[in-house]
């Protein structure tokens, strides 16, 4: 198994709609030439952006979190360029590209230091061979201030990991419940 360069990533993109929209370099400036969280390809990965949809936790409601039974008054969504995620609190956000993972690719995703360097951990499980969608992103905010989160502006660094033989059962195979999401997707049982 073998991590996979910036010339993989832009033929399997292009060729193949495995990311889409898709940047074949990195963005670091806006129209205004203002200064955004890079996103597009890497050396080695693909930096993906943020859309303007949030779900952001609360406890108005006092609901309780239960991954076998959620209960959607958990969050109050939030449509906006930039989400402020309160102290010690979370919120789910999805990535502005769509994926289209090969049969025999493992994706991994990792956060992005400037983030990581404010206190906000970015966590998705990983891309299984063969799911498609948009990604549900997780944003933890570890400190007692506020955080903001940036739509449209990179958040998070995709991986991909080809094995050198094809899997027996891919995601798609198994009719996976998260294959095919489109929007922030809550967890399901």
């Amino acid at each position: 198994m073998s991590i996979k360069s910036d010339k993989w990533i832009r033929r399997m993109a292009q060729e193949h709609g495995m990311i889409e929209p898709f940047e074949a370099g990195q963005v670091r400036y806006g129209a205004n030439n203002d200064r955004l969280i890079s996103y597009g390809t890497s050396s080695y990965g693909y930096d993906v952006r943020c859309s303007n949809e949030f779900k952001v936790f609360t406890n108005i409601h006092s609901a309780t979190v239960d991954p076998k039974n959620f209960d959607e008054k958990s969050f109050v969504d939030i449509v906006d360029d930039v989400c402020v995620i309160p102290p010690n609190s979370f919120a789910l956000a999805r990535t502005v590209e769509y994926f289209r993972i090969p049969r025999d690719v493992l994706t991994i995703c990792l956060g992005k230091s400037t983030y990581a360097r404010c206190g906000i951990i970015v966590n998705v499980t990983p891309l299984e061979p063969e799911w498609e969608g948009h990604v549900t992103l997780e944003f933890s905010n570890t400190t007692n201030l506020p955080a903001k989160i940036y739509a449209n502006e990179g958040v998070a660094q995709m991986l991909f990991l080809q094995s050198d033989e094809s899997c027996d059962t891919s995601y798609k195979d198994r009719g996976g419940k998260y294959q095919g999401q489109t929007g922030v997707t809550l967890p399901k049982t």
